[in-house]
């Protein structure tokens, strides 16, 4: 004979309304993160990166040797570097942002890998003796490491990539002795130009 139980009711315990809510908040912050831009593209110190990199092309026309034409543009990267980490460091943190989370984290994401392979072509084309190649593939991929970084970034900045493509383009092809002209105009004016463009628009 078949005995019968009743049905037990199982009693779940609730879930605390602050934990569903901490959930929330994440989800609707990740969802923001990934899709805002990265707006802390330094524009004043873009201009300040240009003027130096005009310098640079200054000091670079009156050296006959490839060794010190080299030497003096691998300077002026450094000092790049110097101004334009600190200028987006203090832009993001006046947006109360990181540089390395949500949009600016994929920025230098994208942004690092054509610079890495900038490094590696220099060293190989200067062993090789095809210095005169160089403007057009700093520039090329310069120009390309601001295309793919400013896809998270406001518009002016994978403009201006592209037109740093273009004159890295027009390098490869040119007369050698044109090359330095080149990255005057791709690194110092072009940089200058997009540099006001950003600061004006964007905040600095």
């Amino acid at each position: 004979m078949a005995v019968s139980y009743p049905n037990r009711i199982v009693r779940r315990e609730p879930i605390p309304i602050d934990a569903r809510a901490a959930d929330h908040l994440r989800y609707i912050r990740e969802t923001m993160e990934s899709a805002a831009e990265f707006t802390a593209v330094p524009g004043w110190g873009g201009v300040t990166m240009g003027m130096t990199a005009l310098g640079a092309a200054l000091l670079a026309a009156r050296e006959s040797t490839p060794r010190a034409w080299i030497a003096i543009w691998l300077a002026e990267a450094f000092v790049a570097v110097a101004i334009a980490a600190p200028a987006a460091a203090t832009k993001a943190r006046r947006a109360n942002s990181s540089l390395f989370s949500g949009p600016g984290r994929k920025f230098v994401l994208s942004f690092a890998p054509p610079i890495v392979v900038g490094g590696l072509l220099t060293l190989a084309l200067f062993l090789s003796g095809s210095v005169s190649a160089l403007p057009g593939v700093w520039l090329l991929l310069y120009g390309t490491a601001i295309v793919t970084g400013g896809a998270f970034s406001v518009r002016a900045v994978p403009i201006m990539g592209l037109c740093l493509m273009g004159l890295g383009a027009g390098a490869l092809f040119a007369p050698a002795a044109w090359g330095n002209l080149f990255m005057a105009a791709g690194f110092g004016l072009v940089q200058i130009g997009f540099g006001i463009w950003i600061a004006l628009r964007y905040g600095g």
